[in-house]
């Protein structure tokens, strides 16, 4: 399944599933939020089944007539993960890191697709970085890398933009990482069922049409397991949490001369399995 928040004609947020070209709403299934989807597992799986089978068509709107919001507006947690693919690391010229280096953004950062990146005026280093995105289902501490399959629910888009200059004024990234609009999400969460293997997917990034970035999840150094196993020894991992896990090489600061993102930019993440997470970028007014 392929879950979304969406609005349609100006309405409030509501979560859908969406199947073919129609977004069923799920609100006369029980279910107002997408986390709230998440939450409940399997039961939520079955009543959005056995309703889906009897919806009258009236539930459903055309896809291209709403506008989607990004799938989980304000997860519980947004963790990120830097340098977790080899040719990036060594694009930065940074040794390959022994154990995952972590990071994370605020929910302000948290934009949906087609809704505009905006370039903060202080900043003159804005670049892009495609990512996998892995949103949990099940929470728990200390899952076993063996036990990651029981706790992811789906996969998503997520565009990681970097101030860069703020992110390496120190040694801390979290400034340069968390401005308002550097997390494009979506365009919506595809089920883990959908996916047989997430470390086998080509992820790009492309700009006003031009590939910046093309590689495959195969070249992550940290896969999901070691991940989900890494970040729940410390920490309690929640329903609805979304962890981004790296970007591959030909980020902007990287070409020469560096690509900066500019104001009428068009930016383009692509995950193979999920879809596409398309976002214009604008200049702070």
């Amino acid at each position: 399944m392929r879950f979304v928040t969406y609005s349609a004609h100006g309405g409030p947020a509501q979560a859908g599933v969406v199947i073919a070209d129609r977004v069923h709403c799920l609100h006369h299934a029980g279910f107002n939020r997408v986390v709230d989807v998440i939450a409940s597992g399997a039961a939520a799986f079955a009543a959005i089944r056995s309703y889906l089978s009897a919806a009258p068509a009236s539930a459903s709107v055309a896809l291209d007539a709403v506008t989607l919001l990004a799938p989980i507006p304000k997860p519980p947690k947004i963790i990120c993960v830097g340098l977790n693919y080899r040719d990036h690391a060594a694009e930065a010229k940074l040794e390959v890191p022994a154990v995952p280096t972590i990071f994370s953004k605020f929910g302000n950062a948290i934009t949906g697709p087609g809704a505009p990146v905006i370039l903060p005026n202080h900043s003159t280093k804005p670049d892009y970085e495609a990512e996998l995105g892995v949103v949990i289902g099940i929470g728990g501490r200390y899952i076993p890398a063996d036990r990651w399959r029981d706790h992811v629910f789906g996969y998503t888009c997520i565009n990681d933009v970097s101030a860069r200059d703020y992110q390496l004024a120190t040694s801390q990234w979290l400034m340069g990482k968390t401005f308002d609009t550097f997390c494009p999400m979506g365009p919506w969460i595809t089920t883990a069922d959908e996916i047989a293997d997430p470390h086998s997917l080509d992820i790009s990034c492309e700009i006003n049409g031009k590939i910046m970035q093309d590689s495959n999840t195969r070249n992550l150094i940290f896969q999901i397991p070691a991940l989900i196993e890494f970040l729940s020894s410390a920490i309690t991992l929640e329903p609805g949490d979304v962890i981004s896990t790296g970007t591959p090489a030909g980020v902007g600061f990287a070409h020469k001369p560096p690509r900066w993102l500019r104001a009428g930019d068009e930016v383009v993440v692509r995950i193979q399995g999920i879809g596409a997470l398309r976002n214009p970028v604008v200049a702070e007014a």
